[in-house]
């Protein structure tokens, strides 16, 4: 792909096939002024992984703030205010607020706990592994990824499935989503934030009912989750703050595993051979894991999160400026041949196979990575078990993403298997 330096990651054309022009943006223009976005793409390994680490000179606070809304903030906000309990920013935060943030919204991620759910989770995923292999087809989104991940994040939130169904909080997901996403209209935003007003209403009883009723759940977790004694000044979370984080875990807990399980399908439809070797392997915990990590290198669900320049800071010779806004492009990042050999190739023997920016890196790493990967570890394990001949029923150029810069979903992957 030759750059002229006018291409836009708003193109529908790049979004639905972006690997060619991350590659141009790598060798030719590592740090790239998007013109369509009014911001700069950092696409190397080694300038993401330094964005990522370096929180005083890059904001994620600002990153996600300053534009949020797209343009339309004032309005936006002032519809949740009246319909929607309150508008109730997203809880991305630098330190030293993220600090206490971060050990308290931990307490709902415990080892003991996510160990616990495997069992759980597993019976999940086998019940929509053989419905869709007694009908010989499905589509991987809409039958499995989405309802795997919706009923897991539902359950542990406390939320009844059958009320909150994955239809359900695909819409509330693609309207949270679309604040910072980029591409919202102003049409888009009205309609948004209606979806918005619905789904902290929602989960707004269900707080007020945690505070009455601790459950086992994790908003009773988070509801009730409090510091050691002069830890903090603020030992619990506020209100705002407990609305905004069971939101977010409700959206990254669904949108971005199910994606992630999604891609592993198109991954193992799309490699000749592969879910045959894997299956002789697939009680092997080891290989296991290492194949979901690849598949999350070669196919990260998130394309690209936020950061703010807060001072001048110069990467692979381009001068970022104060104030300028930057996307550190994982998945660029992920496909980068300096840091991974054969780079666009699975290869689940590779020595840094574990060493993707998928989850970020750095304090801002994602609190949830242990129970998002057993769920698609499991996912894998029972996809291999379970079906043979996985297949694309369409031409993979015909496959087609939602329309957001941050992350990279499959709207319908259509499959053919058979029963193993």
């Amino acid at each position: 792909m030759e750059l002229t330096g006018q291409e836009t990651r708003l193109d529908p054309a790049i979004r639905n096939d972006p690997f060619p022009f991350y590659r141009a943006l790598r060798e030719e223009r590592p740090v790239y002024y998007d013109p369509g976005l009014d911001l700069y793409l950092v696409t190397r390994y080694d300038d993401a992984a330094a964005v990522l680490r370096d929180d005083v000179n890059f904001s994620l606070e600002h990153g996600y703030q300053d534009r949020y809304g797209n343009g339309f903030l004032d309005e936006f906000a002032a519809i949740l205010e009246r319909d929607g309990g309150g508008f109730i920013r997203d809880m991305a935060i630098d330190p030293p607020q993220h600090t206490r943030y971060r050990k308290l919204t931990e307490k709902a991620f415990t080892a003991h706990r996510v160990k616990d759910l495997e069992g759980r989770i597993r019976q999940i995923v086998v019940g929509l592994v053989e419905a869709m292999a007694a009908r010989g087809a499905g589509d991987g989104m809409k039958d499995f990824g989405g309802p795997v991940t919706a009923q897991i994040i539902c359950e542990q939130l406390g939320f009844d499935p059958q009320e909150v169904t994955a239809e359900r909080i695909a819409i509330w997901t693609k309207a949270v989503l679309d604040q910072i996403g980029r591409m919202q209209t102003r049409e888009d935003m009205f309609e948004n934030a209606a979806v918005m007003c619905e789904l902290q209403n929602y989960i707004i009883k269900h707080i007020r009912d945690r505070q009455a009723n601790r459950r086992e759940d994790m908003i009773s977790d988070l509801v009730h989750a409090r510091l050691d004694e002069g830890e903090d000044a603020e030992p619990v979370l506020s209100w705002t703050e407990q609305i905004a984080t069971v939101r977010g875990f409700l959206i990254a807990g669904n949108d971005t595993t199910a994606a992630a399980i999604v891609n592993l399908l198109l991954v193992l439809a799309t490699e000749p051979g592969l879910a045959d070797r894997l299956h002789a392997q697939v009680d092997d915990d080891r290989v296991m894991t290492r194949f979901v990590e690849e598949v999350l290198r070669l196919q990260p669900p998130v394309h690209g999160l936020f950061r703010t320049a807060m001072n001048d800071v110069t990467l692979s010779g381009i001068t970022i400026p104060a104030k300028a806004q930057v996307c550190i492009m994982y998945a660029a990042a992920n496909h980068d041949h300096a840091k991974f050999a054969d780079a666009d190739a699975l290869d689940i023997d590779r020595p840094n196979v574990g060493a993707n920016l998928t989850f970020g890196l750095g304090i801002h790493r994602c609190v949830g990575i242990a129970l998002a990967r057993m769920e698609i570890k499991v996912a894998a394990q029972e996809i291999i078990r379970r079906l043979k001949d996985i297949k694309l029923a369409i031409d993979p150029a015909e496959i087609t993403y939602l329309p957001t810069l941050a992350t990279h979903t499959i709207e319908r992957l259509p499959l053919t298997f058979a029963r193993r």
